[in-house]
């Protein structure tokens, strides 16, 4: 079988790539049978003379190959017909804006495995950027902190080489005496807690942060039955929110009170309570004054988030009086972060993370006959027609949702 890394096609353009030379030499050592080719590309983080030093043929056409594996979106004109693709489709949840894209996928007759539904029986992902979106996210929360106030100048981190160039600008400043809140337990939530451990900053309780006052920075981290609950007043039960989560209201305001900073890490679901409103951010209580929203669910939850940020412009203010958009460092403004492509900021990293767990669950489903059932729950479309488990996507398909 032979698989093909493909060259990314979105604008604005994104230097990741599922494997890096060194383990695609590791694929090619573990699974001898298959075969892999790289398509040449002048905008990847690894260039092609480091995958052709490993013996990799780098070729401008790889139609003839069965696997095409990507990063984001292919361009519909991109596409080959009767191939099996794996990248991040952005259809899973009906995203309007790619809807011609697997309207396209069906009529080309592609085998379409999104990275998202690549997951256990339970449904937990098994690959992602998840752990690089919270790492930069979070990096990304403190240099606004630092130009806002003007106390100290971290680079951007797509100017810095790797993670620990990340670190190491993190080693130069000092972090004010602030509260800071971070939702989630996932590998976001985890990623934007290693750059706070990193920092020294102190985690502590929920009892503690809700009711003391602190002479050095904190952190609180916040799972969905802290910062949400059942409005009948019984115990919640997260994992039946996440089934559910009619019944919760939100439980945000305590914390607001408290928080100088907030990370949101969290993942939130269809139909959930939103953290906060913009109602609740006009409340004289309203303590929060930053926000790096790495989930960046636009609209949403998070009522400052207005739109996406860009990393050429990562910045915004939003003023809750008005509820629109000011200057980030506007007097009386929430300052928010919310780029929706973090980990493209640290490519390296993210694409050496990546590869190993591409590596780790999904080559060897093309060779033990699928055993785990990885590829058969992950494929979208086969035939021209979507599979069992995503029928539900049939009427988005017809334009009738």
């Amino acid at each position: 079988m032979a698989f093909a890394i493909i060259k990314e096609r979105k604008n604005p353009p994104d230097r990741r790539v599922v494997f890096s030379p060194d383990m695609l030499a590791e694929a090619k050592a573990n699974f001898p049978d298959a075969k892999f080719i790289v398509e040449s590309s002048d905008i990847r983080i690894f260039k092609d003379e480091q995958y052709a030093s490993k013996g990799f043929s780098v070729q401008e056409d790889v139609s003839a190959c069965d696997v095409m594996i990507g990063v984001k979106e292919v361009p519909i004109e991109s596409l080959i017909p009767n191939k099996k693709y794996f990248f991040f489709s952005h259809t899973i949840k009906k995203q309007p804006y790619n809807r011609e894209l697997l309207k396209a996928i069906l009529d080309k007759n592609i085998e379409l495995y999104d990275h998202e539904t690549i997951v256990k029986e339970s449904g937990a992902r098994l690959i992602g950027f998840g752990r690089y979106a919270g790492l930069v996210g979070a990096y990304n929360g403190f240099r606004a902190l630092g130009l806002r106030d003007g106390s100290f100048n971290l680079p951007k981190v797509e100017t810095l080489a790797d993670l620990d160039a990340v670190k190491a600008e993190l080693d130069k400043i000092t972090i004010p005496s602030i509260k800071i809140l971070l939702t989630g337990t996932g590998k976001v939530a985890k990623g934007a807690k290693e750059i706070l451990d990193h920092l020294g900053i102190k985690e502590i309780s929920d009892a503690l942060y809700l009711t003391s006052k602190f002479t050095e920075p904190v952190y609180v981290r916040a799972d969905v039955m802290e910062y949400a609950k059942r409005v009948d007043g019984k115990v919640g039960d997260k994992f039946k929110f996440y089934k559910d989560p009619s019944g919760y209201e939100s439980n945000f305001m305590p914390y607001a009170k408290e928080t100088d900073m907030f990370i949101a890490g969290h993942f939130y679901g269809n139909n959930a309570p939103y953290l906060f409103t913009r109602e609740d951010a006009r409340h004289p209580d309203f303590n929060i004054n930053l926000i790096s929203d790495i989930s960046c669910d636009v609209d949403g939850p998070v009522a400052s988030t207005l739109r996406a940020s860009t990393i050429a412009k990562p910045f915004y203010g939003y003023d809750p009086i008005k509820e629109s958009e000011v200057a980030f460092d506007a007097k009386d403004a929430i300052t928010v972060m919310a780029v929706d492509n973090l980990p493209c900021e640290l490519p390296k990293d993210a694409s050496e993370g990546f590869g190993e767990a591409f590596l780790e669950h999904v080559i060897p489903a093309f060779f033990n006959g699928d055993a785990k059932g990885i590829l058969k729950r992950a494929k979208i479309t086969e035939n021209g027609k979507l599979t069992k488990r995503f029928a539900y996507l049939q009427d988005f398909v017809d334009g009738k949702e």
